[in-house]
């Protein structure tokens, strides 16, 4: 696949998407977006590809939204733009994404992550949602799903002054999973990857599904649906094989059927 802000490969059942415009820190643009929204549908087709590692490069995993597309725009370009409907898609991407951080993880990036299902973090990274300093205010989910992740108050902190913060304070606050030294970032993100893609993919996707709906309703309703979810894993031949490998005591073989 070939694309003009990205690099997109697959090896195994591990895809990688990896943001490449490194003369602006990976600024998110809108041609960006569709290239992103275009590798994850292709990446959705593909029944070898089981987890997607999404990453940047040493210095930026992204910077931002390219300031220079805001210039001139009015709040019906806003409303009626395609921005909206590219991050739906990027929300609705049903494997799971490993976020692979090094450099600046701001604004959009900082979205683009929260995103991801894990974030593994180089030791160089910093995050941050800087709007307030362009008068403006996050509108990819900032101010949603930050404070989900790191509690109210602390998420006020951040958006209200624009700071960043280190990877270590993004681990300390729930932010990010784990934090490493930046030269075996991809290992470590690579590493988790194929653990995960080493299970059952039905499951995989199930119990993904289960958790993200956990984060938008009340536990009765999330309860009712995680056990809908559990009845429909007893559907698949994977569960079968799962059940008969460990009475077995083998290892199991999932063929995500």
């Amino acid at each position: 696949m070939d694309y003009e802000n990205l690099v997109a490969s697959r090896d195994g059942g591990v895809a990688t998407i990896r943001l490449h415009r490194p003369k602006v820190l990976n600024a998110l643009n809108g041609k960006t977006l569709d290239e992103l929204c275009a590798a994850l549908d292709a990446f959705e087709a593909d029944p070898e590809v089981r987890v997607v590692v999404l990453t940047g490069d040493e210095r930026a995993f992204a910077a931002g939204a390219d300031i220079q597309e805001f210039a001139g725009q009015t709040a019906v370009d806003m409303l009626e733009g395609p921005r909206g409907r590219q991050w739906e898609r990027i929300r609705a991407f049903s494997k799971p994404l490993v976020a692979a951080v090094s450099g600046y993880c701001l604004g959009g990036g900082c979205e683009l992550a929260m995103l991801c299902d894990i974030i593994v973090a180089a030791e160089t990274a910093r995050f941050g949602q800087p709007e307030i300093n362009l008068g403006i205010l996050p509108g990819a989910g900032g101010t949603q799903r930050l404070p989900r992740a790191v509690g109210k108050h602390r998420a006020m902190e951040l958006i209200l002054t624009g700071r960043h913060i280190t990877a270590q304070q993004a681990y300390e606050w729930g932010l990010v999973n784990r934090v490493v030294p930046p030269e075996v970032l991809l290992d470590e993100a690579y590493a988790l990857a194929r653990e995960i893609a080493s299970k059952a993919p039905v499951a995989v996707r199930l119990a993904k599904a289960a958790v993200l709906r956990s984060l938008d309703t009340p536990l009765d309703v999330g309860l009712d649906y995680e056990r809908r979810l559990f009845a429909l894993a007893f559907a698949t031949e994977d569960k079968e094989e799962g059940v008969r490998a460990f009475l077995d005591k083998r290892k199991p073989a999932f063929q995500g059927r």
